[in-house]
């Protein structure tokens, strides 16, 4: 299904203006017919009569065929089931009055933005916002402009086991309405479908935390991806994902971005504990290499100067003492020996 614009519609206003000069042209025509009929000219006041009558009555048709489209706005039209063309520019339009809006998700409110709750009050719509639709057409149009999805929080497992939560949002618009409209039973749940279902695919790659031995990028070698410190690679794959899936809808995927990640609640303490462990080793670790570096300098330094010697039991004396005063998590207490060094 191909895209068909239609430019050459911007005829509302005349339109319009002329209905509403027949309009007047056929009560003019009805009074006229009734000055004819008290004059005595029956016949021909009587054809008057019954022309402006009609025209009274079917006059409305045309108007239906009036559409008003905002700035980023589309109207999709078919008649007797055929689709004739889309209406994407701003303005006043006149078309075929037989023919119908189509826009299946009109009625689809999802977690996005464009999407407001309405109420109904008899037979008018009004929306948060205060503004009051009283045309259905108005409710098939489609919106042209970038929305953003907020797709809910999803539990997937790593590529690890590990159960996470994660969840996305898809910024995205419609490129193609003809495709959105005919190629798909319905585009917003067509694409929020994809979107859990991509990022499901590209979750289970990667493991929440860098892992050894763990290849995410299919070339066989391990590397240091993961879904924490490799988010912008992550949302690209993503998006790539989405826009392979929601092409033929006539979507385009502009951005997608992680808005939120954790590890599931039955298993967030645990980790919460291991990462803990890893950064004191890690810390300890650095404490000693540290440690161990002053001890070497200060056996140098001693050395050089000849301020004193030691043998190599005292030496292992020394180091033993700086290596507790310097690897302690309390601050040692001095102790002055007054009397000889041995």
């Amino acid at each position: 299904m191909n895209e068909i614009i239609l430019n050459s519609k911007k005829n509302g206003m005349r339109v319009l203006l002329l209905t509403l000069i027949e309009y007047l042209a056929g009560i003019a025509l009805t009074i006229l017919s009734a000055f004819l009929l008290e004059s005595g000219h029956a016949v021909i006041g009587a054809v008057l009569l019954v022309i402006s009558i009609i025209w009274l009555i079917v006059g409305w048709i045309p108007l239906c065929g009036l559409k008003v489209l905002k700035p980023q706005e589309a109207l999709v039209l078919t008649l007797f089931g055929k689709y004739i063309g889309t209406l994407k520019q701003d303005g006043f339009y006149y078309v075929n009055p037989f023919c119908t809006a189509v826009n299946p998700a009109a009625k689809t409110k999802l977690s996005q933005s464009g999407d407001v709750k309405t109420g109904k009050i008899g037979q008018i719509s009004i929306n948060e916002v205060g503004s009051v639709d009283i045309a259905e057409a108005a409710n098939k149009k489609i919106s042209l402009k970038i929305m953003t999805l907020n797709n809910s929080r999803q539990k997937i497992n790593d590529c690890l086991g590990n159960p996470i939560e994660i969840a996305i949002a898809v910024t995205w618009r419609v490129v193609d309405t003809a495709k959105a409209v005919f190629n798909v039973d319905n585009y917003k749940e067509y694409l929020s479908l994809q979107c859990d279902s991509a990022l499901r695919n590209i979750v289970r790659i990667y493991p929440y935390d860098v892992s050894p031995d763990i290849d995410t990028t299919g070339d066989g070698v391990a590397d240091e991806g993961s879904l924490r410190g490799s988010a912008e690679i992550v949302a690209e794959r993503i998006r790539d994902e989405i826009q392979e899936k929601v092409g033929d809808a006539g979507l385009e995927i502009v951005e997608a971005r992680i808005t939120y990640l954790a590890y599931a609640p039955e298993i967030a303490a645990v980790m919460l504990q291991r990462q803990q462990a890893s950064a004191i080793i890690d810390a300890r670790k650095m404490i000693v290499d540290g440690a161990v570096g002053m001890v070497e300098m200060a056996l140098e330094r001693l050395n050089e100067s000849g301020v004193v010697e030691l043998d190599e039991e005292r030496k292992a004396a020394m180091v033993s003492n700086l290596l507790v005063v310097l690897c302690g998590n309390h601050d040692a207490q001095p102790v002055v020996n007054s009397g000889s060094l041995y």
